[in-house]
């Protein structure tokens, strides 16, 4: 390895009040804190980014690693960033992109129709302007990186990036609303910035942060404006005769808090799970309960106990504060805030009657490529759990405004698979395809008003935990998505170009950029893993992320202070890390106990994830150019992130085939003196 020398006291301060040390932390954090913020705040504006969080991702990525290519190119501040940040958030706020709800229509990804530019505009803005924020701090992180030693600085980069994820996770906790967020981006711009000379800094640092933390506090302070670690939620009281609040999210009409008596009368779709049913079901489970008024539903139907699942907090206590039947007060109902799947897999209690209510989240797991968050609870082994908890007797039942008659059928298709009988499928309006589908745990125990004729010629097949995106009909990718992504890379090629000077620059370093690509899908397929065993919620998300950079903190730690094996040695763990995680079925690991399979899920997931990033650290310790390495390692985690959507043609499991042929093809450019030397 590469010996270094320290920076002397005077180098490390680079011109700043602030040591190194501190500083590569503080920007760090600041760098990921920002990164969060904007996929959480953009998502809740601009409806079409609540179904492509991926693209500001990207943005994000690119911006990283234009940073770092900028170091050493211009010594000037780079109060871009909150130049744009400030320029971003007026834009957003003066156009946001919202549903209307009077119109009724299709979107692939969506509900209804939207009001506001369209998707061929806010995507590009967006994407380039998330670059330009993020790069900004990333540049001041990347001028750290000479003055420390490699693998110190990157310690350094990777304790900041730690904290800053436990900051934004804290927040979401406390359901803190974008104020706070704009308050600390301002405070962290002001310190991190130099004070010289003073009317560029105030002009072009503080009076746009201080601009950011204005906007921000007029949307913040906006009247029925709740902020859940999913959402922008708002709520109204409707001019009727009777208390009628209605709920949106992010934009996105999605409840309405109603007297039961009220929703019975004027919509069917709500009193046929019990009609269906062949008993009257005394032991009730809601998936997706919301704001009460389907668990109020189930009380007036005679229910004696009622176990209400709701993801959201929020939208759970404008349910107890909100809802004028008070269902969440009554000593019957239980409230579960947590995944509906994941409590059907960990959950020993047996129903009369397990409810699906409407479970339509409107928005992706952030990170994860065209994750919804109640993806996996439609599913064929979803539906074999439901079924698994049923009393003898019990039903199951499902209903939503399914917008496509081939959807009705697919999910129909999916309970028959799953139950071994065609269940009863109710269209109750043609418009916008009402739909209710039950099926009792035998034929006996479901009274259908008329057989299901079956599937229409051509409906796709259910769909899968491997596979669960419930919207996609065909194993393909949409256009919409393979031209932005197109676009997306060619902009990318322009921008490096434009920062970094010619290609030949990091020519040297196209192993560590194939490192980034593959590294970004292991990422990818241990959100979704964990997604998967242990819920979709945002508690599990950050648990995740958090934890990658751990197993990648400790990797660099094992590189710093032992003696690593040879990288050709380490490329061959990783590799068996990888076949080990493509042996290890999801099913067997659903079926163990949640400790034991938290421990073995850990140790499948984070041995890749570890191995890969021993190799990168032992590479990058003796790479020319600290700065360029690492921003062509960055740039590769975003084409990883463009890769990411092969997983709706071949599958999460999948991605592992692909992360491994792409570290074979790292491996095979990997200079010879390295493997040697390392």
């Amino acid at each position: 390895m590469t010996t270094q020398v320290q920076a002397t006291p005077q180098e490390s301060s680079g011109g700043h009040w602030l040591p190194v040390r501190p500083r590569l932390v503080l920007a760090s954090a600041f760098m990921l804190f920002l990164e969060l913020a904007l996929i959480r705040w953009t998502g809740s504006n601009i409806v079409h980014l609540s179904y492509f969080t991926n693209f500001v991702l990207l943005g994000s990525f690119l911006g990283i690693g234009l940073g770092f290519l900028r170091v050493g190119r211009s010594r000037r501040q780079p109060y871009y960033s909150p130049i744009v940040l400030a320029a971003l958030v007026l834009v957003v706020l003066m156009f946001p992109v919202t549903v209307n709800r009077d119109t009724e229509g299709v979107l692939y990804w969506t509900s209804l129709h939207t009001e506001g530019p369209p998707i061929w505009v806010t995507l590009p803005i967006i994407f380039a302007a998330a670059a330009a924020v993020v790069m900004g701090p990333a540049e001041l992180v990347g001028r750290c990186f000479p003055e420390l030693p490699r693998l110190e600085a990157y310690r350094y980069d990777l304790v900041g990036s730690i904290t800053g994820i436990a900051v934004f996770t804290s927040l979401s906790f406390l359901s803190a609303p974008p104020l706070v967020w704009g308050v600390i981006a301002a405070v962290c711009y002001l310190l991190l910035l130099v004070p010289r000379p003073r009317l560029p800094y105030w002009l072009f640092a503080v009076v746009p942060a201080l601009a950011v933390v204005g906007l921000l506090a007029a949307e913040s302070l906006t009247a029925g404006a709740l902020w859940s670690p999913y959402y922008k939620v708002t709520h109204k009281q409707l001019p009727y005769d009777i208390p009628v609040h209605d709920i949106s999210v992010n934009g996105i009409p999605h409840q309405q808090a109603m007297p039961a008596a009220t929703r019975l009368q004027i919509e069917r779709q709500y009193a046929l799970p019990y009609e269906r049913s062949s008993a009257a079901p005394r032991e009730v489970l809601i998936v997706g309960a919301g704001s009460g008024t389907d668990v109020a539903i189930a009380l007036s139907k005679g229910a004696t106990r009622v176990d209400a699942v709701e993801i959201d907090p929020k939208l759970r206590e404008l349910g107890g504060t909100l809802h004028p039947d008070r269902p969440y007060a009554d000593p019957r109902v239980t409230t579960h805030v947590t995944d509906g799947r994941a409590f059907l897999e960990r959950t020993d209690a047996k129903y009369d009657l397990i409810l699906f209510a409407l479970p339509d989240s409107l928005t992706l797991v952030s990170g994860a490529s065209s994750l919804r968050l109640e993806s996996y609870l439609f599913t064929e082994q979803a539906i074999e759990a439901a079924r698994a908890r049923l009393k003898p007797g019990g039903a199951f039942s499902m209903y939503n405004y399914y917008r496509e008659s081939w959807l009705v059928d697919r999910l129909a298709s999916t309970v028959q698979a799953a139950f071994g009988h065609k269940p009863c499928v109710d269209v109750v309006s043609t418009a916008g395809q009402q739909a209710v589908i039950t099926a009792g745990q035998t034929p006996q125990a479901q009274r259908c008003a008329a057989e299901w004729t079956g599937a229409a010629a051509g409906t796709p097949p259910p769909v899968s935990d491997d596979r669960p995106f419930l919207y996609l009909k065909d194993s393909t990718i949409p256009p919409i998505y393979l031209i932005t992504l197109g676009l997306v890379l060619a902009v990318s090629l322009i921008a490096v170009r434009a920062v970094a000077g010619p290609y030949r620059r990091m020519r040297p370093y196209a192993d560590l950029f194939l490192l980034g690509v593959a590294f970004l899908l292991l990422e990818t397929k241990s959100v979704t893993g964990f997604a998967l065993l242990f819920g979709t919620t945002w508690v599990v998300n950050a648990i995740v992320f958090g934890g990658v950079l751990v197993a990648v903190l400790a990797a660099v730690e094992v590189t710093r202070r032992f003696r690593t094996p040879p990288l050709p040695v380490m490329y061959g763990v990783l590799l068996a890390g990888l076949l080990l995680a493509w042996l290890v079925p999801d099913a067997w690991l659903l079926s163990l106990p949640v400790p034991l399979r938290a421990v073995v899920a850990v140790t499948v997931a984070f041995l890749p994830i570890f191995a890969a990033n021993v190799v990168f650290s032992k590479r990058f310790a003796d790479a020319a150019d600290p700065t360029t390495s690492f921003g062509a390692n960055l740039l590769g985690a975003m084409v990883g992130g463009c890769l990411e959507y092969l997983a709706l043609v071949i599958g999460y499991q999948g991605l592992l085939i692909v992360a491994a042929l792409i570290y074979l093809g790292a491996f095979a450019l990997m200079p010879r003196k390295a493997a040697v030397l390392a």
